[in-house]
């Protein structure tokens, strides 16, 4: 392996860049596919986003999300196709051209030519194709922009006519009026969920109106309330509920008579009496603020009720109208109908209808024969969204303009009651952030309240994350889903492939290139309207019946959409047998908006022709907001640049903190990027300093003249009989399980934190604890084992981590496999590991409670000021579990010891020995369940003994006063909306909850989750554990013993408790780590590599040198082995050594020294020297001015080679000699002194 550099010279952006670089070099994604090409396949939807804008956050998680399923995927054994698309078409292409153009109407583009409109519109379709490819790359993101597909194209236009053609043939295909929402910005109809994805808070004006009722005795008036004044020119009738209550009041003011609901009655304006003047009341002329709607309000009586009636006996009655532009209606118009649309929490109970403008009213007034269906309905307003000719006095107006000089008419008429304006939600134009208006519009209809059964029972096989998306949000959507509007009025589109005669008779739906070719004898190779719409068909019934034409609309851009997963291949035209034996596809991700967008049409039209669901699996993301919590926008600049944020941390950091995120549990985000910053502190430096560590111990070998490190293989590492060797393999298969298991499920969300987890035990357990067996201080055989481990869990972890982080697992690996023979040549060619074994378990939860025991430990330490540095006399480890017991006093023993600087360690079993229990009844769970009672069985909880206690923990529960209290029971987390995700299961589920033992819980605690009746319910989230007694425990110290003297830290399981009494013969050993610490943190002050050779050097700087002299030889053995060398004396330094550091310490454990570091230098047994040349004291001298000429570690590599010994004949004028290492030189002082010591 080759050397690495310190965590903080490596540049995760640069190293990321030179693997995007490597990976063109060598076809990494295309050799992926060539690899896996006969493996299962795993179909992957990917949603065409619009190429008309530049990619941003939203896109950015989408495709992290797409790229970490398709690449795990792909490393569990399939082939996965990944091909980008483009939405190509629809209103955003033409909304930029038509600014572009300066184009205000429909009229402009007739004018300037569709074909000319078209292909300017054509031009701009990729216009950022290049910025697009760029940054989804360098967001690590595998994807196929050679090969991709494209709405326009001709192959996928030709398989949407296709899909038209089936949905024609089953009859799911009409044509008729709807009321939809429309805008007049874009001059076009908008789908319902377009319309519901920009709501703003506006102020509208809301007035009251009346209609004298013809022949009534009263002379009274209905009253009806609307908030869209511009709409009163069109009204054909008024609707009331016939099962609400209606009065005729009289005015106590002005004498005017009116009908409204009784429930509404004091929404009529209210007169205040004059001062003086009884019963009397002004005119209403003063304007009212606030709504008509919600409860009606309490005021002063200001009318006489002259009779009470039922709804039901308004219907039929005629009334004027209120302007006259539809007196040709006369006839079946102008009169009172029926319906249950008509509530009482708002308004007069009394709705005008504008057939043309409202959803309810187009479908009472159908209903009511007010007008008919099919027949051409009568349009005052046009395509621009202003009134036509018909609309004499407001002709050529925009109609939200219009509202105040419409109010002016009706108060000229006198048929004004009341106005005022409110502020409410409305809709407004997605694209155009123009308001929405609703308008009855001619369009094809896909039939889906035919399909809506279908669709539910279909929705049920897919599987979704999160779940509430499917089963509230887009279950929800599916019962109330209406017919779907697929065509627009529009120009650039696919065309919808219809042509009908001139007298609507003959209608042909064409369904491939092909047959339109074959029955009009013309050549197409392009299917949008400038170059088909000229195209004629002969007429079925034969060519005195004149020719077909195609129907002017085109294809909404959802319905393209939605044909994506036939369109994208060519079916059925290609790869029929491919689509038949994988469709549904096995996966697709987008944003929460796409819930009732592309979702939503991919699921109706493949129950419309497949009668199936068109994935199996869906991951449904929340929205990127900016760190103040709103919408991200340009304009404002309140984000970062995407580009500059990988620039400064990399893609690898952006995916994790996205992923790990509320975002992909469909919630929002509020982006900040000093949390990408912190996911490279707090992830990948600590992994890439474990990864350091092992390169540099790796290394460490080589420098040592022993064998080229290579890693035993995985099963030796196994069965290595060292613990922490044996738990960090349990947690790394724990890893690959868990990772495994969630993303067989889809839960990316889960897996960062579980990581972070792992990178930190490993760093902070394994490599911290394992130090001296890393560098080899306990013998080379158990370095190589522990290097072999680290190394086979940090290229397990690589291979797990790999779909996440794409970049710095690959950087990882290539180095890694340099030690491993016949591995793949990238790690995402690598298979993902497989679990091996059952885990252990025990071993696990033994160091988890071990380092539960060291927190514990130094929050004791905290508490009374005790450094670590400071060694402590006794720990005593309390806990009932025996076999954990056994693991710390036995296999973990030394690391605690160690960790916490204590002499000894003693465990017990036995609670009571160190701590007095006490029972409390949790009020909170008992409270409302045993009511009454309560007190009775507070007090017997109270009363009960530590013998008590503990039979009660051991049986898990107790029966007081005839109630059965539990130790550990579960519920139902009524808090979350359970009872909409478990519908009919919900007695079921909580049954079987509540019915839970003390195991079944403890095994869900573990697991954290659980399926019930085929629910999956989380630990926490779903179902709470509860207790209904709790115990408490408190430290009982020995007679005489006083806090400062022990003390004690626990959590319920396990109980720590140290002795904190001062011991002389600890002393010594706080001094030594003393010194050691400051030796350690000066290598780190002098920027030393682990692996950097010195010496280190100790000078007492105290009168009495003596004392420190015994100390630190007493502790000598301690320091060996912490420093990896012997602390030598000053005495012993000699004058050719090259000094790296020093630094004087005062008052360090009442000691005052120096401490030096330099690099290796040689010592000479100048004697035996001297009697090798017999006694010639030049040739001696040459010999070591020779030696001290040489390079050292070339010098070593001599000594290795010549078993020790060298042959020197190089010393001119001197004879041949051999120098023996050990006996007429050392290559350190060290050397030399632990000889010196070893012969004494």
């Amino acid at each position: 392996m080759d050397d690495v550099c310190e965590g903080k010279d490596f540049s995760f952006p640069k190293q990321e860049e030179q693997i995007l670089k490597w990976w063109t070099d060598v076809k990494a994604f295309e050799t992926q596919l060539e690899k896996t090409k006969d493996l299962p396949e795993y179909i992957f939807y990917d949603g065409p986003p619009f190429a008309t804008g530049l990619p941003h956050y939203g896109h950015i998680l989408a495709g992290s999300i797409k790229d970490i399923v398709t690449r795990y995927q792909t490393m569990t054994g399939h082939h996965v196709t990944r091909r980008f698309g483009w939405d190509c078409h629809g209103l955003p292409v033409e909304h930029e051209i038509d600014i572009k153009l300066g184009i205000k109407s429909r009229e402009d583009v007739i004018k300037m030519g569709i074909d000319k409109y078209n292909e300017e519109c054509r031009s701009i379709v990729t216009r950022y194709v290049g910025e697009w490819e760029k940054v989804i790359t360098r967001t690590g993101r595998w994807i196929d922009f050679r090969n991709d597909y494209k709405t326009m194209d001709l192959n996928f236009m030709e398989s949407v006519w296709y899909v038209f053609y089936q949905l024609f043939e089953k009859k799911l295909v009409y044509r008729g009026f709807k009321v939809m929402p429309y805008s007049t910005g874009c001059k076009t109809p908008l789908s319902n969920f377009e319309a519901n994805s920009n709501y703003k808070d506006v102020p509208d004006p809301e007035i009251m109106v009346t209609f004298p009722i013809i022949d009534d005795q009263d002379g009274a008036a209905f009253v009806a309330w609307t908030t869209t004044p511009w709409t009163l020119p069109s009204n054909l009738a008024l609707c009331v509920n016939s099962n609400l209550v209606y009065v005729k009041v009289k005015s106590k003011s002005n004498g005017k008579v009116y009908v409204v609901a009784e429930s509404r009655l004091s929404e009529l304006p209210v007169d205040k009496p004059k001062k003086g003047t009884p019963n009397g009341a002004l005119d209403d002329k003063s304007k009212t603020k606030g709504s008509s709607g919600g409860k009606a309000k309490s005021s002063v009586v200001s009318y006489d009720v002259l009779d009470k009636f039922p709804g039901s006996s308004l219907v039929g009655k005629k009334y004027v109208p209120l302007f006259d532009y539809f007196k040709d209606h006369t006839e079946t118009a102008f009169r009172v109908v029926a319906d249950d649309y008509v509530t009482s929490d708002s308004g007069t109970g009394i709705v005008h209808c504008a057939p043309a403008f409202g959803e309810d009213d187009y479908r009472v007034c159908i209903k009511n024969n007010i007008i008919t269906q099919g027949e051409n309905l009568v349009m005052p307003v046009d395509d621009d969204g202003c009134f036509t000719e018909r609309i004499t006095d407001f002709s050529g107006r925009y109609v939200k303009e219009a509202d105040k000089d419409i109010i002016q008419a009706v108060k000229e008429k006198e048929r004004l009651v009341k106005t005022g304006s409110f502020t409410h939600s409305y809709p407004f134009c997605w694209r155009s952030d123009t308001p929405l208006i609703y308008r009855a519009v001619p369009s094809w209809f896909v039939a889906v309240e035919k399909l809506k059964d279908r669709l539910l029972e279909n929705i049920k096989e897919t599987t979704w994350v999160p779940t509430f998306v499917k089963e509230k949000r887009f279950q929800n959507w599916l019962e109330n889903a209406r017919d779907w509007a697929i065509s627009r009025s529009r120009f650039w589109g696919t065309p919808l492939p219809i042509w009908i005669s001139k007298d609507g008779v003959d209608i042909v739906v064409i369904r491939s290139v092909e047959e339109l070719e074959r029955l009009s004898g013309m050549k197409v190779t392009d299917l949008h309207r400038h170059k088909i719409d000229h195209i004629t068909l002969p007429s079925p019934r034969g060519p005195e019946f004149g020719v077909l034409h195609r129907v002017e609309d085109v294809f909404d851009c959802w319905f393209e959409s939605g044909s994506m997963p036939y369109a994208y291949i060519h079916y059925p035209f290609e790869n029929k047998e491919f689509f038949d034996k994988n469709f549904p596809g096995d996966f697709v991700a987008e944003g929460l908006d796409q819930t009732r967008g592309w979702f939503y049409t991919l699921m109706v039209l493949s129950t419309a022709l497949f009668d199936k669901p068109a994935f199996k699996n869906l991951i449904c993301n929340g929205l990127v907001l900016a760190e103040d919590g709103k919408k991200m926008s340009k304009r404002l600049k309140n984000y970062p640049s995407p580009m500059d944020v990988i620039d400064n941390y990399g893609a690898d950091a952006l995916r994790l903190y996205i992923i790990n995120s509320p975002v992909v549990r469909a919630e929002p985000l509020r982006f900040k990027k000093d949390g990408v910053n912190s996911v490279v502190k707090d992830v990948f430096l600590p992994w890439y300093n474990a990864y350091r560590f092992l390169v540099q111990n790796a290394k460490r070998l080589e420098v040592e003249g022993l064998a080229t490190f290579i890693p035993f293989d995985r099963l030796r590492t196994l069965n290595s009989a060292n613990v922490l060797d044996q738990w960090i393999n349990s947690a790394t298969q724990s890893l690959v399980r868990f990772v495994r298991k969630e993303m067989d499920a889809y839960r990316l969300y889960t897996v960062v934190p579980y990581l972070v987890k792992f990178i930190d035990n490993l760093t902070n357990i394994y490599v911290r604890f394992n130090r001296k067996r890393l560098k080899g201080r306990t013998g080379e055989e158990d370095c190589r084992t522990a290097l072999s481990t680290l190394y086979h869990v940090l290229l397990t972890t690589c291979k797990a981590m790999a779909p996440f982080t794409p970049f710095f697992t690959e950087v990882l690996y290539k180095n890694l496999r340099k030690v491993s023979n016949g591995s793949e040549e990238s790690i995402h060619f690598c298979s993902f590991p497989q679990v091996e074994g059952e885990g252990g378990d025990r071993i696990e939860e033994s160091v988890n409670r071990m380092m539960k025991i060291i927190d514990h430990a130094r929050i004791i330490r905290e508490r009374h000021n005790k450094p670590l540095k400071s060694p402590l006399k006794e720990l005593i480890i309390v806990n009932p579990d025996v076999e954990f017991l056994d693991d710390i006093a036995s296999k973990l023993k030394e690391y605690v010891l160690e960790e916490l600087n204590v002499k000894s360690l003693v465990t017990c079993n036995d609670p009571l020995m160190y701590a007095t229990l006490h029972a409390e009844a949790n009020f909170s769970v008992l409270g409302k369940r045993l009511g009454k009672s309560m007190k009775v069985v507070a007090d017997s909880v109270k009363a009960m003994s530590q013998e008590d206690i503990l039979s009660f923990e051991k049986a898990g529960e107790i029966t007081i006063a005839g109630h059965c209290l539990k130790l550990t029971h579960a519920e139902l987390n009524l808090s979350v909306d359970l009872d909409t995700r478990l519908g009919k299961s919900m007695k079921v589920v909580t049954d079987s909850v509540k019915a839970m033992s003390q195991e079944d819980i403890l095994s869900f605690e573990k697991a954290e989750e659980i399926t019930i009746a085929g629910h999956c319910l989380k630990f926490t989230d779903d179902i709470k554990k509860l207790t209904d007694i709790k115990i408490v425990r408190n430290f009982k110290r020995p007679d005489g013993v006083t806090e400062e003297q022990m003390d004690a830290s626990g959590d319920g399981d396990v109980l720590v408790i140290i002795d904190l009494r001062p011991d002389e013969s600890l002393v010594e050993a706080g001094f030594a780590r003393e010194v050691v610490n400051r030796i350690q943190k000066l290598r780190k002050k002098s920027a030393l590599e682990p692996t950097d050779p010195v010496e280190v050097y100790f000078e007492s700087l105290d009168e009495d040198t003596s004392v420190s002299a015994g100390i630190l030889k007493s502790q000598e053995t301690y320091i060996k082995e912490a420093l990896g060398s012997p602390l030598l004396d000053f005495s012993m330094i000699p004058t050719h050594a090259v000094i790296i550091a020093e630094e004087t310490f005062k008052n360090i454990s009442n000691f005052d020294f120096k401490i030096t570091l330099t690099t290796h230098a040689l010592r000479f047994n100048e004697n035996a020297i001297l009697e090798l040349y017999s006694g010639n004291t030049k040739y001696a001298q040459g010999l070591q001015v020779y030696l001290l000429s040489r390079d050292h570690s070339n010098l070593r590599s001599e000594f290795q080679l010549g078993n020790g010994k060298i042959k020197l004949s190089c010393i001119e004028n001197q004879p041949v000699v051999d120098v023996v290492l050990g006996e007429h030189v050392f290559l350190t002082v060290g050397d030399y002194y632990l000889a010196s010591n070893k012969a004494l």
